[in-house]
């Protein structure tokens, strides 16, 4: 099943941003795409909390949201959109991806469960934590590509996730991203490779690539890995499409060879010793 994947350098109009998502989708029509993948905030990204704050809005006011939706049933094409940052009804933000099936419907969605609160080696500190509820509830569904498990960004650091995920019958991953220049360089590549290789799935990353308007610089690398570890697709750091195959007979052989998930047993309270 041929997918795409959407690498991004976001700014800080969410108009702009609209419509380089719904360019991806119709171009996807035209690769024979089946499924386009979008980054973590493909709505924006603005670090400037006051600015950012008017354009964070209802799910239901959301422009970006239904620019893509409008896409996706004009040109019958699923999309994951990776994430935007959506206004919740207590008032609270939540870091939200979309899951829209090719008459437009919104399948699934998925609140980012895992929080980027960090303070780097660089000088840069993040605390989402700080505008962001986190999400409550790991989602799995079905679309053409197969049972998909979502997951956003930090919480590619969280194994047990995609194993809840594998457990509950995904067989494809994905992994919208901002990643930053330092952490991308350092563990993107061997991260997803891993959840890719322990979970027996193809994993699917659309990422945030460049300088973008508000001073930011994210990593980029878009990948598609398949469940042997191979990359079948880097995107580089240059905003771009690009298409990818996902197999599920590969899939099953993979499993097959390296039956891990039959494997895995519950982890029983951990006997320390004493020195």
């Amino acid at each position: 099943m041929r997918v795409g994947v959407l690498q991004m350098t976001s700014g800080i109009d969410p108009a702009v941003n609209a419509r380089t998502v719904a360019e991806a989708v119709a171009a996807s029509r035209v690769e024979g795409a089946a499924m386009v993948f979008t980054p973590e905030m493909s709505g924006a990204l603005d670090r400037d909390r006051g600015r950012a704050a008017a354009a964070i809005v209802a799910e239901d006011e959301d422009r970006v949201l239904a620019a893509t939706r409008e896409a996706a049933a004009k040109h019958g094409v699923w999309v994951h959109l990776g994430s935007l940052a959506v206004r919740r009804e207590d008032g609270r933000y939540a870091n939200r991806g979309f899951v829209i099936d090719g008459s437009g419907a919104v399948r699934a969605r998925y609140d980012k469960m895992h929080l980027f609160d960090v303070d780097l080696p660089t000088g840069e500190s993040w605390r989402e934590s700080a505008s962001y509820a986190g999400g409550e509830a790991a989602v799995a569904v079905d679309t053409p590509v197969g049972r998909l498990g979502l997951a956003i960004c930090y919480d590619l650091r969280f194994p047990a996730l995609f194993a809840g995920l594998a457990e509950a019958g995904a067989t494809v991953m994905s992994v919208p991203a901002a990643f930053t220049r330092p952490t991308g360089a350092a563990h993107w590549h061997v991260l997803l490779r891993a959840r890719a290789i322990e979970a027996g799935v193809h994993v699917v990353a659309a990422a945030q690539a460049g300088l973008h308007e508000d001073g930011r610089a994210t990593y980029g690398h878009s990948l598609l890995v398949d469940p042997w570890g191979e990359v079948l697709l880097d995107l580089g750091e240059a905003a771009g499409l690009g298409f990818a195959e996902i197999d599920a007979a590969r899939t099953a052989e993979v499993r097959a060879r390296v039956p891990a998930l039959s494997h895995r047993r519950a982890i029983p309270p951990v006997q320390v010793v004493p020195a």
